[in-house]
């Protein structure tokens, strides 16, 4: 099987502090992966470093067989990250709009239309998402997160703050994904997404300590 994302021996140390133990990874294509632990256990440095948001300390990242951070590798990718941030001047449509186009969707439209009326946003889009509330930041990146093309998706502990709706939607779009055969890495303590995952990954200190299926993980009382 084609792996979609390969780390080898990557680790991230800030002087001293290791936020991320030296770590060997492959994530087969089409294969849906939840990332565990505690706060600070490493899991948003793995996705940020597999994202090519912050380079590592030692070792490399493949995405799709290309270089973590690349042009390539961030053509295949979508990240939705755990701190949404938008520009100040623009509604929600034209975020929709400019990722869309930047991500190569000439036909965006549809499936615009689409993912704001399942998210609940559909009476919002001309508003500013800096201005908006937690959840409903939430709701826009995830938006923004699945309007553009991509074969590999990280998600960072995407249903903090959002409403049983904006999870539901969350969840519905995160299993279409999995049947489009895409390959996910969501950090969460969602049991749901847990449950429906090919795999779990537990992290800890920053070093991996459990991979395996979730029944596994369930069992070793990793989740």
């Amino acid at each position: 099987m084609t792996a979609a994302l390969v780390a080898d021996g990557v680790a991230k140390r800030y002087g001293d502090a290791v936020a991320l133990e030296p770590l060997e990874l492959a994530v087969t294509a089409g294969e849906r992966v939840s990332l565990i632990g505690h706060n600070g256990s490493g899991k948003s440095t793995l996705l940020r470093l597999c994202a090519g948001l912050i380079e590592p300390s030692e070792g490399t990242i493949a995405v799709a067989g290309h270089p973590a951070g690349s042009l390539a590798a961030r053509a295949e990718l979508s990240y939705l990250g755990d701190q949404p941030v938008f520009y100040d001047d623009l509604s929600v449509w034209e975020h929709i709009e400019y990722i869309a186009r930047l991500g190569g969707n000439g036909q965006w439209v549809p499936r615009a239309t689409e993912l704001v009326e399942r998210l609940g946003l559909a009476q919002r889009t001309d508003d500013l998402p800096a201005s908006f509330s937690r959840g409903l930041r939430q709701k826009a990146a995830i938006a923004l997160a699945f309007v553009r093309p991509f074969s590999v998706m990280l998600v960072d502990e995407p249903f903090v703050g959002l409403d049983v709706s904006g999870r539901r939607a969350l969840l519905d779009l995160l299993l279409d994904a999995q049947h489009a055969g895409v390959t996910l890495v969501v950090a969460t303590h969602e049991l749901a997404t847990i449950s429906a995952s090919d795999r779990v990954l537990a992290l800890r200190d920053g070093e991996l300590v459990f991979d395996g299926t979730p029944d596994e993980a369930g069992a070793a009382d990793v989740t």
